[in-house]
C-alpha cells in the first residue's frame, strides 16, 4: 500500500501471533520460528513495536531467579534496540502456571494469590528495563466454572488487593485491563471494559488504571467493539489495541482484522479517528493468527493483510461523507444512511 496520510498510525504484534498452527482438536501445521526471525519479521513488515508476556521476554521464567531475570530482559533490551523496534507492553502469563488453576489473584488459595502477585510485580520489573510502563492484564482465569466455588463479592475485593500491590510496587506503572467475557473461564469477573473501568475506581490509584479493547473479546461478550472504543476513550482510559476478527459467538478466532465483519472494522477505525487514538504515543495491535491452513512461505500474510485493510479502511473514514451523512441523520433517514454506508465500502 502507497505511503499517505494514514501511516501516521504505529503498529505492533506479539511473537504468539507468528502461531504455527496448533489447535485443540490438532497439531502444528508449520515450524516454528525462532525468536530472531519473529524480530526480523516485524521490522520487515514496517512494524514499530513488539508486545511480551513475561515468559516471552524471559524464557522459563520460573526457573530463574530475580537477578537472572533482569539480565535477560536487558539482554532483550539491547537486542530491541538493535533492530529499533520498542517494548509495547508486558504481560504475566499467570493462566499457564498450575498454581493458577483456580484462579490466579482470585484463587482461593492463599499461597496460589501470593504467586500471582508477585510474579506480576517481577513482570512489572522487566517491563521497566524493556522501557515500557504499560502491564496488561488479561484475567484469563479469573472467574469460575460454578457460582458456589467462589464469592464473587470476595473476589472482587481480592482483584483490588492485586491491582493495588501493583500499582505500589512501581509508580510509574499502568495497569491495562483486557477484558473477556468467558474462555478460558465459564464466566469471568471483568468481562468488559465497563467492568474494567468500573473497577478501577475502587484501587489506590485510579488514574493508573485503564484498559486494553480486542475486538473480539468485545463481539464475544455480544457488544460492537467501536461502542467499547468510544465508550473507553471517553474516559481517556484506551491504552493499548488488540484489532482482529471474530465470526459470532464462538470460541476465541483471532481472525485477520475485518476477515469476517468489514462494516464492524470500518467503525472501530472511525471510532479511533474521531477520538484521536494514538496521539499519546499508543500503538494499533493486531492479535492475529494465520490460518491453521497457511502455508510456511505465507507465514505473514496475517499480519501484513490486517495492516493493510486498516490502513484502507482509514482512507474511508477520512473519506467518508460526513455532510450527506448529517443530512441524513437530520431527516431521520437511516434507510438511505444505511445504503450511503454500503456504497462508500463498496467504492460507488
Amino acid at each position: 500500500m502507497a505511503k499517505s496520510k494514514a501511516s501516521t498510525y504505529r503498529f505492533c504484534a506479539g511473537p504468539w501471533n507468528f502461531s504455527e498452527g496448533r489447535d485443540p482438536y490438532g497439531p502444528e501445521t508449520r515450524p516454528a520460528q525462532s525468536f530472531d526471525w519473529k524480530l526480523s519479521a516485524l521490522k520487515e513488515l514496517g512494524f514499530e513495536a513488539m508486545m511480551f508476556h513475561d515468559d516471552d521476554a524471559v524464557p522459563d521464567i520460573d526457573s530463574k531467579n530475580p537477578a537472572q531475570v533482569l539480565k535477560e530482559a536487558k539482554e532483550l533490551k539491547k537486542r530491541l534496540d538493535g533492530e529499533g523496534i520498542a517494548a509495547e507492553m508486558v504481560a504475566p502469563r499467570l493462566w499457564f502456571h498450575p498454581s493458577t488453576v483456580d484462579g490466579a489473584y482470585t484463587s482461593n488459595d492463599k499461597k496460589q494469590r501470593r504467586y500471582a502477585i508477585d510474579r506480576s510485580k517481577q513482570a512489572i520489573d522487566i517491563a521497566g528495563v524493556l522501557g515500557t510502563d504499560l502491564l496488561v492484564l488479561w484475567l484469563a482465569r479469573e472467574g469460575s466454572y460454578l457460582r458456589e466455588s467462589k464469592d464473587a463479592r470476595r473476589c472482587v475485593d481480592l482483584l483490588v488487593e492485586a491491582l493495588d500491590a501493583m500499582l505500589a510496587h512501581d509508580r510509574r506503572i499502568r495497569l491495562a485491563i483486557e477484558p473477556k467475557p468467558n474462555e478460558p473461564m465459564d464466566h469471568a469477573y471483568l468481562p468488559t471494559i465497563g467492568h474494567a473501568l468500573a473497577i478501577a475506581q475502587l484501587t489506590d490509584a485510579p488514574s493508573r488504571v485503564g484498559c486494553l479493547i480486542e475486538s473480539a473479546h468485545a463481539i464475544l461478550a455480544g457488544l460492537d467493539p467501536s461502542d467499547e472504543i468510544d465508550f473507553a476513550m471517553a474516559f481517556g482510559k484506551l491504552w493499548s489495541l488488540h484489532l482482529n476478527d471474530q465470526n459470532g459467538l464462538k470460541f476465541d478466532q483471532d481472525k485477520p482484522f475485518a476477515s469476517s465483519n468489514l462494516r464492524v472494522a470500518f467503525n472501530q477505525v472511525r471510532a479511533l479517528e474521531r477520538n484521536g487514538y494514538g496521539r499519546n504515543g499508543e500503538y494499533v495491535c493486531f492479535d492475529v493468527h494465520p490460518f491453521r491452513t497457511t502455508r510456511p512461505e505465507h507465514y505473514l500474510k496475517h499480519l501484513a493483510n490486517s495492516r493493510d485493510t486498516f490502513l484502507a479502511l482509514v482512507e474511508k473514514a477520512r473519506s467518508y461523507p460526513e455532510k450527506e451523512a448529517q443530512a441524513l441523520v437530520a431527516d431521520r433517514n437511516y434507510q438511505d444512511l444505511d445504503l450511503l454506508v454500503l456504497r462508500h465500502l463498496l467504492g460507488m
